[in-house]
């Protein structure tokens, strides 16, 4: 082993131990496709957040992501736009996970129905408790138990990111479906805006060794063209941070 080799080992094993004495614990996927490697587990995080004196969105943000305000900007971007202004009586997401949206978007917004497909069940259970939100059973990659043309705002952050292309093409579907006319569509995705060659290079380099499969390229023209099939349009979209560089949010409009 060299010297290289030798420093780099001692920072991984040094980092590990950090983590450990926050509660958390590195695991290795078992899955023969890959993915991401780490996840975020519930005690453990709950426990830090406390303890750093932190709400569990921000504590996400500012030290599990290094990314302080990242979510509050995402949401900042989405009200500036009015898609909160429009008053959305009923709020789909997806993978809604911590609940860091979640919580932001309910205090711009008051529906009356608020339904998350999370497959994290500790956290499904603490949005329910806390959120008085509603969990719909998570069967592959739909929202079965949610009727067409019913909801007024669907939305999934940092979601689309961590799946396949083929996942996350028939969520859209789906996501098409249950939005009313006049209702909106809103996520993010990893497209060729946010890959230039800087950014590629960075997430080679820095991404973290274990995550070959994320963050999931998905072409933006792919998504513009398909959500106009289905009659949607591309009212905006913008960059959010994501790690070591950015996804682009895009928010589509259903035709009336």
């Amino acid at each position: 082993m060299t010297a290289a080799d030798r420093a780099k080992s001692a920072v991984k094993s040094g980092s590990k131990r950090l983590l450990e004495r926050a509660g958390f614990h590195l695991v290795r996927s078992t899955t023969p496709s890959g993915g991401v490697d780490d996840f975020i587990p519930f005690e453990p995080t709950m426990r830090a957040a406390r303890a750093a004196g932190l709400s569990v969105g921000d504590y996400i943000d500012e030290v599990m992501n290094g990314t302080p305000g990242a979510t509050q900007s995402t949401v900042d971007e989405l009200r500036a736009l009015g898609v909160f202004a429009a008053a959305p009586d009923t709020v789909l997401e997806i993978g809604p996970g911590s609940g860091r949206y979640l919580e932001r978007t309910l205090k711009e917004c008051v529906p009356s129905r608020y339904e998350i497909y999370e497959t994290a069940e500790p956290w499904a259970d603490y949005l329910v408790v806390t959120f008085g939100v509603i969990a719909q059973p998570v069967t592959g990659f739909n929202l079965d138990a949610t009727p067409d043309n019913s909801v007024d705002l669907v939305q999934a952050h940092k979601v689309f990111n961590t799946l396949t292309f083929l996942g996350a093409c028939r969520y859209f579907f789906e996501m098409a479906r249950v939005t009313r006319p006049g209702g909106r569509i809103v996520f993010d995705v990893m497209t060729e805006t946010c890959l230039d060659p800087e950014a590629m290079r960075i997430w080679a380099t820095k991404g973290g060794a274990g995550h070959d499969s994320f963050p999931a390229a998905m072409p933006r023209r792919t998504c513009v063209d398909l959500f106009t099939t289905l009659g949607f349009s591309l009212e905006a979209a913008f960059l959010a941070p994501l790690g070591v560089a950015f996804t682009e949010v895009l928010v589509f409009k259903r035709d009336a």
